[in-house]
C-alpha cells in the first residue's frame, strides 16, 4: 500500500462538507461584523453580520464571545479567500418558519418587536423570519402616524402563511378587539381600575385600561382646579380611577372619589362665623375668590376685604396670598 503523505493524512482527517449543510462550531474570533467558527474542517467558517442577523449595524461582539456554540448553514465551501461562508440568519430562518407555520395553524399569540415600520404596515422578525402586519391591522383604531410603533413589542396572530411567497401576515387588530370585548363584558360603573396614562391632551388624558382607552376630563381629574393636564399627568404614568360611565363603546373615568369631596362635612368645617386660612387663587373687580381646600372655593366680597374702600381687590391682594377670613 503507498504510503500517504502528510498533507493527505491530514486532509483525509478533515470532514468533508457541503453548501447547504448545517454544522456546529465553537466560535474562535468574535469582530465587530464577523465571527469566526472553528468546525472541524480545514478551514474557519465565517459568518459576517448581514449572514447573522436582518438588523442592521449590530456590533457582533455584544451577542457572541469566543467559546460559545453556534450551528449555521454551509453558504459555500470556498468564499475565494479559502474560509468557509456561513450563515446563522438563514437556519434561523428556516427554523422560524417552522415555528410560524406551528402558530398559525394553533392561532398562537405571538409577541415580538418592531423591528421595521413602512408605509403600509410595520414589520416585526420572529427567529430571523420577517412577519408584515398591514396598517389596517395594527391597530382596532385608525392610526395615521406608525412611526410609534418602532422599537415596540406587540402582541399578534399569524393569519396568513405562505412561505414560498415569502408572505407571512400577522394581525395585531383581533387580540385588541378581543381584548376589548373581553373587558366590556366584566367592568360596569363604578368600578375601580388602575391604568396607564396613554396620551394627555388640553382637555384630558386617555387612559389604557387593559386593551381599552377610557377618556378622564379635566373636570373629573381632581375635587381641585386643574389649568394644565400635562402638568400633571405624563404618559407612562400608573393612576387609579374609576368608572363613572359606559357609553356604546366610550368609557368616561373620574379620580373624584367621592371619600376625598371637600365638601363632606363642610357645613361644620364651614359654618357661619368660624375663622378660616386660604389662598387667594384668582380676582374679579368685583371680589377674590379663596381657595379654603382643594375644590372649595369661597368669595371674598370687594366691599369685605377692609374696612377701607377698596377700588378693586387687585389693589390689596395678590393671588396666592394666604388669608385669613
Amino acid at each position: 500500500m503507498s504510503e500517504m503523505s502528510f498533507e493527505q493524512m491530514l486532509e483525509e482527517s478533515f470532514k468533508t462538507i457541503r453548501n447547504g449543510e448545517v454544522v456546529e462550531g465553537t466560535v474562535i474570533d468574535v469582530k465587530p461584523d464577523e465571527i469566526i467558527l472553528n468546525i472541524g474542517y480545514k478551514s474557519d467558517g465565517i459568518i459576517t453580520r448581514n449572514e447573522y442577523t436582518n438588523e442592521p449595524n449590530v456590533d457582533l461582539t455584544t451577542v457572541v464571545k469566543a467559546g460559545d456554540t453556534l450551528e449555521a448553514k454551509v453558504v459555500k465551501v470556498n468564499d475565494g479567500e479559502g474560509q468557509v461562508l456561513l450563515s446563522y440568519k438563514r437556519l434561523a430562518a428556516e427554523k422560524g418558519n417552522k415555528r410560524l407555520e406551528e402558530a398559525f395553524e394553533n392561532q398562537e399569540i405571538l409577541k415580538a418587536k418592531v423591528s421595521q415600520v413602512l408605509t403600509g404596515g410595520v414589520c416585526v422578525n420572529v427567529d430571523e423570519t420577517r412577519v408584515f402586519i398591514p396598517a389596517s391591522l395594527v391597530s382596532d383604531t385608525y392610526e395615521k402616524d406608525l412611526s410609534k410603533f418602532k422599537d415596540q413589542e406587540i402582541e399578534f396572530v399569524i393569519t396568513e402563511f405562505d412561505p414560498r411567497k415569502r408572505r407571512i401576515i400577522g394581525n395585531r387588530k383581533t387580540l385588541l378587539l378581543a381584548k376589548k370585548k373581553e373587558l366590556f363584558a366584566k367592568i360596569k360603573v363604578g368600578d375601580v381600575i388602575e391604568g396607564t396614562v396613554k396620551n394627555v391632551t388640553d382637555f384630558g388624558a386617555f387612559i389604557d385600561l387593559g386593551g381599552v382607552d377610557g377618556l378622564l376630563h379635566i373636570s373629573e381629574m381632581s375635587w381641585g382646579r386643574v389649568e394644565n393636564p400635562k402638568k400633571v399627568f405624563t404618559v407612562g404614568q400608573k393612576v387609579r380611577v374609576f368608572i363613572k360611565n359606559i357609553t356604546d363603546t366610550k368609557i368616561a373615568l373620574s379620580m373624584k372619589f367621592e371619600d376625598e369631596n371637600p365638601w363632606n362635612g363642610a357645613a361644620e368645617k364651614y359654618a357661619v362665623g368660624n375663622v378660616v386660612k386660604g389662598k387667594v387663587a384668582r380676582m374679579t373687580d368685583f371680589g377674590a375668590f379663596v381657595e379654603l381646600a382643594p375644590g372649595v372655593d369661597a368669595l371674598l366680597h370687594v366691599s369685605q376685604i377692609s374696612q377701607e374702600h377698596v377700588e378693586k381687590p387687585s389693589d390689596v391682594l395678590k393671588i396666592g396670598q394666604e388669608i385669613t377670613a
